[in-house]
């Protein structure tokens, strides 16, 4: 066999591999970020997203929400979606609750331009890029999402 033949076998065993054991992998991921930073908002002061997130939904319940009551939904809400991804179950749930999660990250970047960006909208502060980088989570959910009804990531080689 030479070296451009072994090169392909090798090259499509890895794609293989990596076709099966990417969706778990990305689930799994995603539950753990969840879950630790779930976690860290029922500890006050420990996540650096608190304060962005209380003010978000003290803004969104036009104050009505108070401030350790949206904390700990936050807290609940994100540990739930984490445990739930981590252990594949209720997917289905776990990915609309993750949705509606989202949608609730984003919001500061319109509510509250001046504290997630330098220069609205191309300059973004660090709060801002941690809410932007929340896109790939999206799309890592929307991913996974794609595989709750047995869909599945193939490598695209025939063996």
């Amino acid at each position: 066999m030479n070296t451009a033949m072994r090169f392909e076998h090798l090259d499509r065993r890895l794609t293989a591999g990596m076709a099966s054991i990417g969706i778990p992998l990305l689930r799994i991921s995603l539950g753990i970020i969840f879950l630790w930073f779930g976690v860290l908002k029922f500890f006050p002061g420990m996540s650096s997203a608190e304060l962005l997130a209380i003010n978000t939904i003290q803004t969104l319940s036009f104050g009505i929400v108070p401030k350790d009551v949206a904390l700990y939904s936050i807290a609940t809400l994100e540990t739930v979606i984490g445990l739930g991804l981590l252990f594949g179950v209720w997917l289905r749930a776990v990915l609309l609750l993750l949705g509606l999660q989202m949608i609730g990250t984003l919001t500061p970047l319109f509510l509250f331009p001046y504290e997630t960006f330098k220069v609205f909208p191309w300059v973004p502060t660090l709060e801002g890029q941690y809410i932007i980088k929340n896109l790939i989570l999206i799309s890592s959910a929307i991913v996974i999402g794609a595989t709750v009804r047995g869909g599945r990531l193939i490598s695209g080689f025939r063996h």
